[in-house]
């Protein structure tokens, strides 16, 4: 992708929901080469305005819960509706390539052919808790391009659960029949922060364990405050592979932007989400600066080996660090 990218022509074809246009300045936002990040910039500020109101879904499970045949049936569901449906994937990284281990287009064969929805694999990288860094400006071009319901899936593991549901709207936790033990090992942040709480694979032989699970997971959300005195969290149940519930499940996200947008705890929401974002954004560009400063590179590699040895405190070392840096800063 060279410097020379007509960014204006671009913003429009994704205005214009340009699948691959999209999937060109998706490539262009998602770029760590620091000359690709000022294009990425300058589009951003070049993208329409969205047509639509737009609903953020972020879904996460434990593996093996079914999150891709969840989603892929769900998205049909959603784009036989009439809507328009972008699913970014965050995946495991490959640690050899760096590139997306999983292949959603892979697991999501029949949505990622239909022509309301758009597909995004995105490798996790190192990203804090498993979520690509620009997800959110992902998000936004999706927007630009039509899609009025983003949905966000995580890889499922660690911190990414926390990451995704400060990006989205509505949080949904998908849970596999099992109940009783499995509650035992789910962790209250986790029931936490979901709006939204559904037990699939509720079919054939697992009818009965997934209706003991729901039941399990109802009297557990009796005992979480609510994220909000608009919304209290729901439990239900799926087959996504018979497509059973999807109708329900689809209500109750309705329901619950309904609820959310009245009070405007919505909008409330995403500006307090906005904030974050911009903090996060500092924090990570100066910490790529100052690791990458030359200058700075014997006095960190002297402070480390000191903090490891147990001659100073991590924290001595860090203002020491921080120091050079500022002073560095003022000069220039």
């Amino acid at each position: 992708m060279g410097n020379n990218l007509d960014i204006a022509a671009l913003a429009a074809a994704v205005g214009r929901g340009d699948r691959r246009a999209l999937a060109r300045a998706v490539t262009l936002v998602e770029s760590t080469r620091p000359e690709h990040r000022a294009l990425a910039e300058a589009l951003l500020a070049a993208l329409p305005a969205k047509r639509t109101a737009s609903i953020r879904l972020g879904i996460t499970g434990a593996p093996g819960v079914g999150k891709s045949t969840f989603i892929e049936a769900f998205g049909r569901h959603l784009t036989s509706l009439g809507r328009r449906v972008a699913v970014l994937a965050v995946d495991p990284s490959s640690s050899r390539t760096g590139g997306s281990i999983l292949g959603d287009k892979t697991r999501m064969p029949l949505l990622s052919r239909d022509p309301n929805a758009f597909i995004r694999p995105t490798p996790a990288g190192s990203s804090q808790g498993g979520v690509a860094r620009r997800t959110r400006e992902a998000m936004m071009l999706v927007e630009a391009a039509g899609y009025d319901i983003t949905i966000v899936e995580t890889v499922g593991v660690g911190q990414s659960e926390y990451a995704v549901a400060d990006m989205v709207d509505m949080f949904l936790l998908l849970l596999a029949p099992g109940g009783g033990d499995e509650l035992q090992g789910i962790k209250r942040g986790i029931m936490e922060l979901a709006d939204l709480l559904v037990v699939n694979k509720a079919d054939g032989a697992l009818i009965g364990a997934a209706n003991n699970a729901a039941s399990d997971y109802r009297n557990a959300l009796n005992l979480i405050r609510p994220k909000t005195v608009a919304w209290r969290a729901q439990v239900l149940l799926a087959s996504a592979l018979l497509g059973e519930g999807l109708a329900e499940i689809w209500q109750a996200v309705q329901k619950f932007q309904t609820a959310l947008t009245a009070d405007g705890s919505k909008q409330a929401g995403r500006d307090a989400q906005a904030r974050r974002w911009l903090w996060e954004e500092i924090q990570d560009d100066l910490m790529a600066e100052l690791k990458s400063d030359p200058a700075l590179s014997p006095l960190i590699a002297a402070r480390l080996e000191q903090v490891g040895r147990g001659d100073i405190t991590p924290s001595a070392g860090a203002r020491d660090i921080l120091a050079a840096f500022l002073r560095r800063a003022d000069k220039s």
